[in-house]
Formats: C-alpha cells, structure tokens, sequence
C-alpha cells in the first residue's frame, strides 16, 4: 500500500536508504533476496523536487511503516494519505472519493481526535490553522477532539508556491495533503542524547543524530552484538545501546577505554547517564595487530565505526618504540610499570586502516551481518565517484554523502556480509587492496588528507565583489577517494 512519507529537511543523502535499512529489519522484504535488490517504491507528489520532505512510498503493511515511522531519525511521520489536491475545493472531492471503508472505523462515537495543521516552506498563524481546520468540516467526524491524548491523529500539510531563492527546493505548484498518521518521530531522543550534555565528551565524538542513523543502518535490536573498533568515548555504541543490542568497543589509547577523564567521567559513565545496559567488553587493541584468538569467525552481528583519516585526528597503530639508551633488542616493560604503561604507536594510514576494517568484518561478521563506517572525500564538482574500498565477501547497499566543506565530506558506507571467510577469499581481497591502493589512494600514503583539506584557495575579487577561484588555485586530488 502506498504511504505518505515525510521527512525533515536535513541530510537528504540518509533519508531513503535509512527508511530502506528499518524496512529490510522489520521483514519488509524476502530474507533470500539478494541485499541489493532489497530497496522500496518510491514516487514523488505532482510537480515536486526530489529534495521535497514529502515522498509517497510503497510499504507491504501498516504495521511495517507504524514501526519505521518510530525508530527512524529523519522521518517526521508516515500517513495514510485520504485526500491531496492543489486547494481546499479539490481536497474536499478527493476526500469524499476515498473508500468509506477505510475512513468510517476512524470516525466512529467510540473513538477521539486530533487534527494538527502543518506547512513546509512557510508560516501558519494560529488563526489561520483554525480556519484550514474549519474547512474540513465535510468530513462526518462523530467522536471527540482530545488534544492531549488521542485516539486517532489527522494531519493537513501543505506548501506554497515558490522557487529555489530561498535555499528550499523548489515548489511549483501548491500541494494540500490530508490524512491519518501511522506513525511519527520520538522527537525527544535527540535532545535527550545531545552532546553537550554528556558527561564525557571528546574531540572526535559522534553527533549524537549521526550516530542514532548509523545505528538505524547497522540495524541494531535486542539480541544483536555491535562493535566499535575505535570506540573513544562510546558516541555511536550508546546509540546502538538505546535500541536494546549488545555493545563492544576497542581502541589503541588505553587511558581512553580505562581511565576517561576520573571515575565517574569515562565511557562507562556516558551508558549510565542515560541508563543503558554497560558494554560487555572495552578493550585496548589495534585494528592493525587484532586481539582476537586464531579461528575465531562471526562473532559480531554488526561493527559501525568512524576510522580516523587524518583530518582532526590521525590514525595510530602499534609500533614506533624509540630506541631506549643501552637497551639492544626488544624492550620489556618492567613489573613495576606495567600498570601505567602507555605502548608506542606510529602512524596509521587510511588505506591500511581500511583494508584492515574490512578484513575484520569479513572474519568476524555473521553472515547477513552489517558494516557501517564513515569514508572520507575530496570533493571536486557536485557529484561523486563511485569507487570505493571492496570485499569479495560483503557487499556496499547504501552510500550517503555528508557535505562538510567546500571540498571535502563524508559518506556513510553500509555494507552486508555475503560470503564466508576463507583464506582464498582472503588472498583475493588483499589483491583487490593492492589494486584499490595504487589506483585511488596512492597519494595519500603521506598523510595528505589534512593538507588537502585546510590548504588555502588563492582568491581574486572580480569588479562586483565576488570571489572567484583560478583553475591555478583549486585544490589538488580533488574528486579522488580518500
């Protein structure tokens, strides 16, 4: 059946691919069918942008868009549409026109009612919401209105005619859309877990709405084992921790996963501020060097993680000891201080850290299992490339692109494990590295990125005051992967 979907106007990459990764959960499609095939019917509204916040969309029940509607971030609501036209004359006809059936169990004496006015692109006074609800008059409504707690909620959105000028997409023709809500947004979990309430907080911690996403992505449940292998202050594991799965974390920096900033500001303390289950394990270990015992395989149900690529923080792995004064030989870290001792590390490049994220969860996944992971971009005109790191055993379903600068973003990466790991599988996907690194990455083994990304534009004014850039200026490996 189809529904009306509407979404906030923010980070319009991520709005059908999440709404896709909870359809695929809540059994929306057939468990055998291939993860890329296992996408949703989408259409838009009569003369609409496909930035539009409203998209209709083809979901197999009602009870299946209930539960999107509730988990996803960027969903405001998903409705039973019964009626949309271009003014409240043709409203009222589609209105009438929609099956009794379907309208009449919502109408009845026994049940209570609200209808909330909306709009996108413009603002609704309260008088003129009273007079948009009294138009709806011809719709036989025989139960009460109950503001507070209702039985059955009505919406009547609509936007205006406008063009683009005011940074919105553009709207060519006023649209009126009625119907029943089947679901909405918690739109109190976001301020719940903003950052700037959490008692500990670093550098790098991820936004709080970002990482409820990726954990939509991940698929995160009760029952579901998800690690973070570059966990810091546990950001995106207190997002899966909130939809009931299971955590783990690892990082390099041990005073990060065992002291924190005291004891009662550390990673443990942020799942206690919100009442969460404790991860199950933090462990200090290197991507690079994992700690994990030979032969075991498919441990985790799903890894989401934000790798370090070198723009605020650099990637670090095992190794760099500086030669101690009349020590030959490897170096043992005496008993007495062990307990305080911070281990070497050298420098860590992305291409490496990668190849090592995906051999990770090539081993470790369970089959259908999901990596979530941020990768960075040099950006270089409005669109992207399509080449990103591969795996013969899990497969890329979803990419979406977050725009950070004028020449650099990230795109969040879904991947689904497919295929057994085996140690042909393995040879092949270090052959693939290979061929990935020389052709994509090569430039950044130095560690360009930063370089990249804050170099400055040489710019000229031209008579009217606007900046122009030279082709001399641009920046260079623009457009490249990261």
């Amino acid at each position: 059946m189809w529904y009306l979907c509407v979404f906030y106007h923010r980070l319009l990459d991520y709005r059908k691919p999440e709404v896709e990764s909870l359809a695929d959960l809540f059994g929306a499609f057939d468990k055998d069918a291939d993860p890329q095939t296992k996408s949703l019917e989408w259409r838009l509204p009569e003369n609409h942008h496909p930035d539009s916040p409203f998209h209709f969309v083809n979901l197999p029940s009602e009870e299946i868009a209930h539960k999107i509607a509730n988990r996803s971030i960027l969903v405001k609501g998903i409705y039973e549409l019964w009626g949309e036209a271009c003014s409240f004359e043709e409203l009222e006809g589609a209105i009438k026109k929609y099956p009794d059936e379907r309208k009449l169990p919502y109408l009845s004496t026994e049940s209570t009612f609200k209808i909330t006015v909306d709009s996108f692109g413009k603002v609704i006074s309260s008088t003129e919401q009273k007079d948009r609800i009294g138009r709806l008059s011809n719709i036989p409504f025989k139960g009460r209105v109950n503001l507070r707690n209702p039985d059955h909620k009505f919406w009547l959105m609509e936007t205006d005619d406008y063009g683009s000028n005011n940074g919105l997409p553009p709207v060519v023709q006023r649209r009126i859309f009625f119907g029943r809500e089947i679901g909405a947004a918690d739109r109190k979990l976001l301020p719940t877990y903003q950052l700037k309430s959490r008692t500990y907080l670093g550098p790098t911690a991820m936004d709080a709405e970002m990482a409820f996403l990726m954990a939509n992505q991940a698929q995160a449940i009760p029952g579901k084992l998800v690690y973070d292998p570059f966990v810091g202050t546990g950001s995106i594991l207190v997002a899966a921790a909130h939809f009931g799965a299971m955590t783990m974390g690892a990082d390099i920096d041990i005073r990060v996963v065992r002291d924190g900033r005291g004891p009662d500001c550390n990673v443990w303390s942020n799942f206690k501020q919100y009442g969460l289950p404790m991860p199950i394990s933090l462990l200090r270990a290197d991507n690079n060097l994992p700690p994990w015992r030979p032969g075991l395989k498919e441990m985790f149900d799903a890894i989401i993680c934000d790798p370090p690529y070198g723009v605020r923080a650099g990637g670090r792995k095992s190794g760099g000891r500086k030669l101690l004064k009349g020590v030959v030989g490897p170096y043992t870290v005496p008993d007495d201080k062990r307990t305080d001792h911070i281990p070497s590390t050298a420098p860590y490049s992305l291409a490496e850290c990668v190849h090592d994220l995906l051999d990770l969860a090539a081993r470790m996944l369970v089959m259908g299992g999901r990596l979530v992971y941020f990768y960075p971009v040099l950006r270089e005109e409005e669109t992207i490339d399509t080449d990103f790191p591969e795996h013969p055993c899990i497969k890329l379903v979803a990419k979406c692109e977050q725009i950070l600068s004028y020449r650099y973003s990230r795109v969040l990466l879904t991947m689904v494990k497919i295929a057994p790991y085996t140690e042909d599988i393995a040879e092949a996907a270090r052959i693939k590295h290979s061929d990935f690194r020389e052709n994509h990455v090569k430039w950044l083994e130095d560690g360009n990125l930063r370089s990249a990304v804050f170099s400055p534009i040489d710019t000229q004014l031209n008579g009217a005051g606007d900046t122009k850039f030279s082709k001399e200026s641009k920046p260079k490996y623009r457009g490249k992967y990261v």
